[in-house]
């Protein structure tokens, strides 16, 4: 009888000993001898366990991403109680981005060991990336409780989230509790200096940079960070020499996606109009080359054909809306582009008592994704909405909304006090018919800004939002258009509580723009929506120090300093400007 044809029990007994080496070679430090066993079983019985964890470890120490994931992937398929491989694929996606699948990893590993503190740990890293902070912070608080003790990297952990939950005061807290238990920690030092900058506490966030630097002279993450408050001190020709002198540091001399965008808005701001594009789409292209990551031209472009293909005026007719629930706040919505002027439109209403902040919340994203489930349809969104027809899901709506309303609940935007909460994820617009079937008496807020001027910030700041059009400028510019089509859509098909607002006469006139939105909610006036820089929030976007300054006109017309980059940008875009009154002349 063949090797391979023998049960596996008695095929394989003979590869045990070669295992054990190679676990012991591994353990002793010798991993050429390991790597060598390892692959001579695996090239006998590929799905040992024992060497494809000993390979895994290797990979993972040389730096081998690609490789690592595939081991961690065939650890977690051989076995989906494999705590170890299922939390370490967990990390390997959470460090590539991948959100998303790193949760649905995560999530399995603390069903399996729901009383490990590092599963709570994980979890908790993955919920704040994932601007669910509220959610995480419960999984962190958990893990130091597992724990036992106060440790100095899950304090840290919690105080980060704490941040993003702009608690400031509580994570400074936890930072000196960290810091006075381990004061040569990395991780604590860089995320309390950014904290302090995030709060505007400039000295005492270079101060801590400072005890990096001492600690780690050559720390990136440090290095970056002092840019950044060299330059919100207004001082951003010694931000850019610094970033200049990160980058002399490396082979090659290049600085990385985040520090060129970086750099580019430093210059922006110093009126170095063309180093500034330059690096913008340097950074650009070298964030599509590192991260591989593209736009999805043909997904979008089908979904937008679904999208309009089923929100239709015959359709929407024979389909129910949700009731308007009046016992708990409702939800505001606060449309329009990454960078379009969103959350100067939150900060501004949010000064208001009767409006909560409730910042860039995933959940209608969410539903999409749990509609086929919950409706026990085996159609994909917005398909699934056909089975409101069925007698016994005309519920469905409402059921969807109270998802809605009890995770903003659970992730703490609601105040009670307040009748209204904002959301302002961006490109909620793409979902504009669903949201007023099941919202229809909530405000839906569009902010509108000159196509070219939301180029601009597309293309110096990183984002994924809209299926990765912001990698690139054409990419950005075509699925604006696409977007700002569907909601013209949306709008001749439905009828929708809907105010456009521009940007720019929020700008021109601010109390006259303030006094319509407010009227649109239903609010009266409040004199401290005007100075939305006193609002001591912390808003969680790239948008988060312009916030913290007065109203100023310098972003309008923006783009004609870079003209010649957003050339490329303009033929796609000049079927939209004319129609909504912008020139690029």
């Amino acid at each position: 009888m063949v090797a391979g044809s023998l049960p596996p029990a008695a095929a394989s007994r003979h590869l045990v000993p070669l295992v054990e080496r190679a676990i012991q070679a591994h353990r002793h430090g010798a991993p050429e001898t390991a790597e060598k066993l390892a692959l001579e079983v695996l090239e006998l019985a590929p799905d040992r366990p024992g060497a494809l964890s000993v390979l895994y470890e290797i990979r993972k120490a040389q730096g081998n991403r690609t490789a690592a994931e595939a081991l961690a992937r065939r650890l977690v398929a051989l076995d989906a109680n494999n705590f170890p491989a299922t939390n370490e694929l967990a990390l390997l996606l959470l460090n590539k981005g991948d959100l998303a699948e790193a949760e649905v990893h995560a999530r399995n590993a603390v069903r399996i060991a729901p009383e490990n503190a590092q599963s709570h740990n994980l979890m908790g890293m993955i919920l704040t990336e994932a601007q669910r902070p509220q959610i995480g912070e419960y999984h962190y608080r958990k893990a130091l409780e597992l724990s036992g003790a106060r440790d100095a990297i899950l304090l840290a952990n919690l105080a980060w989230n704490l941040k993003n939950q702009g608690r400031m005061e509580e994570s400074r807290t936890l930072y000196e509790e960290s810091f006075a238990a381990a004061p040569a920690v990395r991780q604590t030092l860089l995320g309390w200096a950014r904290m302090e900058e995030a709060d505007r506490n400039f000295e005492r966030a270079a101060e801590l940079l400072d005890k990096l630097e001492a600690i780690a002279p050559d720390d990136v993450g440090m290095k970056v960070s002092r840019a950044v408050v060299l330059g919100r001190q207004k001082k951003p020709a010694e931000a850019v020499a610094v970033l200049d002198a990160l980058a002399h540091t490396r082979e090659g001399a290049r600085l990385g996606p985040a520090e060129l965008l970086e750099k580019g808005r430093l210059l922006d701001s110093l009126g170095d109009y063309e180093a500034a594009g330059q690096a913008f789409i340097e950074g650009k292209k070298l964030t599509r080359e590192l991260s591989g990551q593209h736009y999805l031209d043909q997904h979008a472009n089908q979904l937008m054909a679904r999208l309009k293909g089923f929100f239709t005026q015959g359709r929407l007719r024979l389909l129910p809306r949700a009731g308007v629930r009046t016992d708990v706040p409702q939800p505001l919505f606060i449309l329009g582009f990454p960078r379009s002027g969103t959350t100067l439109v939150e900060q501004t209403l949010s000064a208001h008592p009767m409006i909560a902040a409730g910042d860039e919340l995933p959940l209608i994203n969410d539903l999409t994704q749990m509609m086929p489930r919950m409706l026990n349809s085996p159609l994909a969104y917005p398909e699934a909405l056909a089975e409101l027809w069925m007698a016994d899901q005309r519920d469905g709506l409402d059921r969807l909304r109270d998802n809605y309303l009890a995770r903003a609940r659970q992730m703490g935007v609601v105040r009670d006090e307040a009748p209204w909460f904002t959301d302002k994820m961006p490109l909620n617009e793409t979902h504009l018919g669903l949201i007023a079937l099941l919202f229809p008496a909530s405000p839906l807020v569009h902010v509108i800004r000159h196509p070219l001027d939301v180029m601009v910030s597309a293309i110096s700041n990183l984002f994924t939002h809209g299926l990765y059009c912001g990698h690139a400028l054409e990419t950005a510019a075509t699925h604006y258009v696409r977007v700002m089509e569907l909601v013209e859509h949306y709008r001749t098909e439905m009828s929708l509580k809907y105010l456009p607002v521009r940007y720019e006469d929020m700008v021109a006139d601010q109390e006259t723009t303030v006094r319509a939105l407010l009227g649109f909610v239903g609010l009266d006036w409040h004199a401290g929506c005007l100075a939305f820089h006193e609002n001591r929030r912390y808003a969680r976007t790239a948008s988060y120090a312009q916030v913290t300054e007065k109203l100023y006109d310098r972003s309008v017309g923006r783009w004609r300093h870079y003209r010649s980059v957003l050339e490329p940008a303009i033929p796609i875009l000049a079927p939209l400007m004319e129609k909504l009154g912008y020139s690029a002349e």
